[in-house]
């Protein structure tokens, strides 16, 4: 019997950004695993809302990472949408640049944000608390 995290599933996070850099940073800040205590991550990135909007509905997404700041489509109104639409959404750490957009990812029902610049550490760690409920559903 294995105790550790390599003897379960990965789990799928989706990376949404308009900018390839910052699904990149997002990718690096997270690496192979955001926590030791959890399975092995796989990406999905994708640029456009329409993209997220399929690979939501294709189901085995764990976790979605959301740039506030994408373009044409920002992080926020996509989560929002996602919320309304997609049956047993996964939760959602939405990316924002300025500290007054919080009370936006409220309303747009995202699970947690950390700021614009990513930091490497608080995204790490807001995402392991994301994935950790995720992983144990399988465990």
């Amino acid at each position: 019997m294995s105790t550790g995290p390599t003897a379960e599933r990965t789990l799928t996070v989706l990376v949404y950004s308009s900018e390839a850099p910052t699904r990149a940073a997002i990718r690096a800040a997270l690496g192979r695993r955001p926590a030791a205590d959890l399975p092995r991550c796989e990406y999905v990135e994708v640029a456009t809302e329409p993209m997220v909007l399929r690979k939501l509905h294709e189901g085995g997404i764990d976790l979605c990472v959301l740039d506030g700041e994408a373009r044409p489509s920002g992080g926020m109104g996509i989560t929002r949408r996602m919320k309304n639409e997609v049956y047993n959404a996964p939760p959602v750490l939405l990316l924002i640049g300025r500290p007054q957009d919080a009370w936006l990812a409220t309303w747009s029902e995202a699970e947690a944000v950390v700021p614009h610049p990513i930091d490497p550490v608080v995204l790490a760690e807001t995402a392991a608390s994301l994935l950790r409920p995720r992983a144990a559903i399988t465990a």
